[in-house]
């Protein structure tokens, strides 16, 4: 297994739509066992395929020991009150915001074996499912941020890129995060 470089806000790969997986392959499970490396190297929960500059339509999560690789998630059905929680995102070290998510979402995806899953997920979870399932999609939890809140999360970031050069992020297993945050996905 590797760790791969995480890409970081400014990289186009985070901005696009991924593409469907029609076959699971070896490299294909490699991939996911090396994103499931590199979410827990940077302490993570959470981890889609164009945060390790991939195009296939796959993430990885483990919330609680609630541990899913998903290929091609699609969201079934929401249910519950909109929630509000903060967001953190490995793909935007350090930068946090609070996102109005359904409660509770059930997806269907196909698992690393080939099997179709339906998985149902409420609280962090839930909100965990959902933000990967918007990076597929070319989303960010900085997108759902109101104009203001985002202007700020913005202007830290700018502060803060150069330490990424080529939108680059380089996790290390032996040297964990100082900056943990259990949202971060």
């Amino acid at each position: 297994m590797s760790i791969l470089d995480i890409r970081v806000l400014g990289d186009p790969v985070l901005r696009k739509a991924t593409k469907r997986v029609t076959e699971i392959t070896d490299e294909l499970k490699k991939l996911i066992a090396d994103m499931f490396e590199t979410m827990y190297a940077a302490e993570g929960i959470g981890l889609a395929a164009p945060q390790v500059g991939r195009s296939e339509r796959l993430t990885v999560v483990d919330v609680e020991g609630a541990k899913f690789a998903l290929i091609n998630p699609e969201i079934v059905s929401t249910d519950g009150a909109n929630e509000k929680g903060e967001e953190g995102c490995l793909s935007i070290p350090d930068i946090y915001g609070d996102v109005e998510r359904p409660g509770t979402v059930t997806i269907r995806a196909t698992d690393e074996n080939g099997n179709d899953v339906e998985v149902t997920g409420s609280e962090l979870l839930g909100r965990c499912i959902q933000h990967e399932i918007d990076h597929l999609d070319g989303k960010l939890f900085i997108d759902y941020l109101s104009p203001l809140k985002r202007k700020a999360a913005m202007a830290k970031w700018e502060k803060g890129k150069a330490e990424y050069p080529g939108f680059i992020r380089k996790v290390r297993s032996e040297v964990k995060g100082e900056h943990h945050h259990e949202t971060e996905m």
